[in-house]
């Protein structure tokens, strides 16, 4: 079972991320404790970060207001940085979780890391591979929006409504068969963990990947590491009946 997390501190760089990944990152977050932290960083004079604004009250985010002191300098991730430090410091958390796409926070991230203190990322497909690399856990966010129904209203006009959806697709065996750097992170795993008969309990390969890489199954549309395990198709599969455990080996030609 994952070992919950009793207190989490979410950083949301709203610059560099979507409102509408929000409710996926809350609810992503909850499965590992009490995201009690919530603080959304921006220049909120600007009209780009106004569909922010409802989804702050709805989700108890506190927002943090940052000017723009001067061009194509980014004072709102300096004051971010700053924060995250300063409760690293002086807070009991168990767990940080920044959203962005900007990989100006790998430090950061880093550094939280360096205490021993996991760090989730989330951001967009586009995201620099470092600051992914550096998170304990990346999962991209357009993994997470689910259905949101939104309402135009017009003067003098009945209202419209739109669903916007983003649906979990998930990637056929043949793609992650050819996804070297997947296929390298679950044969590594087995590796590491499997007995002297060559298996592996697949909780033992989950914990490793998790201490080893920022991979995440959601990020291939699966919610489930042995679900993934089950359509990639490169090991053969045991699941013992009696403790509903499943164990994996190389397969043998």
């Amino acid at each position: 079972m994952t070992k919950k997390e009793d207190h989490i501190a979410l950083f949301i760089d709203c610059d560099n991320i979507s409102y509408r990944s929000i409710e996926g990152i809350i609810n992503e977050l909850s499965k590992y404790g009490i995201v009690n932290i919530r603080q959304a960083y921006g220049n909120w004079t600007k009209d780009n970060l106004k569909n922010w604004e409802a989804r702050l009250l709805e989700y108890a985010i506190k927002p943090i207001q940052q000017f723009d002191y001067s061009k194509n300098k980014n004072a709102t991730d300096i004051l971010m940085t700053i924060d995250a430090i300063d409760l690293l410091h002086t807070k009991d958390i168990d767990a940080f979780a920044f959203a962005t796409s900007d990989s100006d926070f790998t430090p950061v991230v880093m550094r939280v890391q360096a205490e021993g203190i996991k760090v989730f990322g989330f951001g967009e497909k586009k995201t620099p591979k470092p600051f992914m690399a550096a998170c304990s856990q990346f999962i991209f966010t357009e993994k997470l929006m689910g259905t949101r129904a939104t309402k135009e209203v017009k003067e003098g006009s009945l209202s419209v409504t739109k669903n916007h959806r983003e649906t979990l697709i998930r990637q056929s065996g043949e793609e992650m068969r050819n996804d070297a750097w997947l296929v390298n992170v679950l044969q590594t795993a087995l590796e590491q963990t499997m007995d002297e008969d060559g298996w592996a309990n697949l909780a033992s390969i989950g914990k490793y990947i998790n201490n080893s890489t920022s991979f995440s199954p959601i990020n291939y549309g699966y919610k489930k590491l042995s679900n993934l395990i089950d359509t990639i198709d490169i090991f053969d599969v045991y699941l013992d009946r009696e403790t509903k455990m499943m164990s994996i080996r190389e397969r043998d030609e």
